[in-house]
This record gives structure tokens, sequence and C-alpha cells, in this order.
């Protein structure tokens, strides 16, 4: 049996999830929409990275 690779989806299902994508968007579109995903992945991995170093830097201050 072949196991499930996302959200319970298998192959098949993700193989026509694409054709639905490319036929909504085109192929001209989806670079550019791949590139907008990453820089908002980017933005909100920076805004984790912000958040951890003022709760250290506050912790910081506490222990001083």
């Amino acid at each position: 049996m072949i196991q499930p690779l996302f959200l319970g989806l298998g192959t098949p299902e993700l193989i026509v999830i694409l054709i639905v994508i490319l036929l909504l968007f085109g192929a001209k579109k989806i670079p550019e929409l791949m590139r907008g995903a990453g820089k908002g992945v980017r933005a909100f991995k920076d805004g984790m990275k912000e958040t951890t170093t003022e709760e250290s830097s506050e912790e910081e201050k506490k222990e001083s």
C-alpha cells in the first residue's frame, strides 16, 4: 500500500492539484507566486528569530 505523502493525499491527488494550479495561474505566474511565498516564509522565520532574541536579552537583564 502507498503511504500518504501530505495530509492524507497520495501521489495521484497531488498530481491533479498541481495540474489544476497550472491551469488556473499559468506557467508564467507560478514562479512569481513561489517567490512571494518564499519571501513570506523568510519574513516569518526572521520574526521568530527576533522574538527569540528579544526574550533572551530580557532574561539576561533580569538575571543581572
